[in-house]
């Protein structure tokens, strides 16, 4: 049988870090009130003045996972893009980083699934090995979620960063890769976490945001509503990915989950009997990166070796849509 298996892993983050006690000159808030409630000290912002867009940085961390697989460009056979922040509503942000590569064989295009984009695009990747239609498969999650934020909204805007993660999966018959992707989503419940258009008018962000971009929507979110249904459909979904594999709370070495909240993390990983010193987090120092935030932590885990040829990884994540996933990863990368 076919399978995806991961032989590289990247990540590309922007320059400018905007920590909290920043934020406090932008709304009221304090770096006390964001550490308590969502675990996040600092995130990074990608500026105007930068080379970093959404696709630029998406092929920055293709870049980077390409050349630990030792795969070429040209040797790519698809590109799968999770986003909600592409640059422009068309071309695609998989096309524009498909031309920053260089890849010139390979079909790409963007799945909008909101926090839950690169699980769903490692789905759509996995299936078009498995039926042999690929070989190498670019998956990508990126996000410029500054560009969406209301910055004068102190319950999101502090949530939000930017960045980009990517993986390149190759085609295997070998034990192992991905044992199984489960995906789910409730549109009647599209309300708890949306976009809006923006009313421009004119006025300056403070000076600590003057190089950032400002779409012409941004993001609503009932957070209240929105924990409850995360914690619940994370972990009802992870239950069914480890089931449909025979696997325990015990066999999973980690858990990679969305860094969406630190609150939301604990909660999920209770309910999973996962304990915390067995789920990777990022999130204090990079913020929500939506799409973009398990394989920017996934590349982590794997260059600090922590990460062992047969582990199983458990991949859980949960965004706009309502969108939510889960995957297991039977681990074949020797350590980075």
């Amino acid at each position: 049988m076919l399978t995806g298996q991961i032989v590289g892993t990247g990540s590309a983050l922007p320059k400018k870090v905007l920590t909290n006690k920043d934020l406090e000159a932008v709304v009221d808030t304090s770096d006390d009130w964001i550490v308590r409630r969502t675990g996040i000290k600092e995130r990074r912002i990608s500026s105007n003045r930068q080379q970093e867009d959404t696709s630029q940085l998406a092929a920055m961390a293709s870049q980077e996972a390409l050349e630990m697989a030792g795969v070429s460009p040209e040797a790519l056979d698809m590109i799968v893009l999770g986003t909600a922040t592409a640059d422009r509503q068309f071309p695609s942000a998989a096309c524009l980083a498909q031309k920053y590569l260089g890849a010139t064989k390979a079909v790409a295009f963007d799945v909008a699934a909101g926090c839950s984009g690169f699980v769903y695009a490692m789905y759509i990747a996995n299936n078009a090995i498995a039926v042999g239609n690929c070989r190498n498969v670019l998956v990508i999650g990126a996000e410029r979620l500054s560009s969406v934020a209301n910055w004068e909204d102190r319950g999101t805007c502090v949530l939000l960063g930017d960045g980009a993660g990517a993986v390149i999966l190759t085609q295997s018959t070998n034990n192992g890769g991905i044992l199984s992707t489960h995906l789910a989503s409730d549109g009647n419940s599209w309300d708890l976490l949306y976009s809006s258009d923006r009313q421009l008018d004119g006025s300056q962000l403070p000076e600590v945001l003057n190089e950032v971009a400002q779409s012409p929507s941004y993001l609503i979110m009932y957070g209240n509503r929105l924990f409850k249904k995360a914690v619940s459909c994370m972990a009802s979904i992870a239950t069914s990915a480890m089931e449909h594999n025979g696997l325990t709370a015990d066999d999973i070495k980690f858990m990679i989950p969305h860094q969406a909240n630190i609150r939301i993390i604990r909660a999920a990983a209770d309910r999973l009997s996962i304990p915390m010193d067995k789920v990777y987090t990022n999130i204090d120092r990079y913020g929500n990166t939506s799409s973009a935030s398990i394989p920017i932590a996934l590349d982590e885990a794997n260059r600090k070796g922590l990460l062992k040829p047969g582990d199983n990884v458990l991949l859980v994540a949960f965004g706009a849509g309502l969108t939510w996933g889960a995957s297991i990863v039977k681990w074949s990368l020797a350590s980075a």
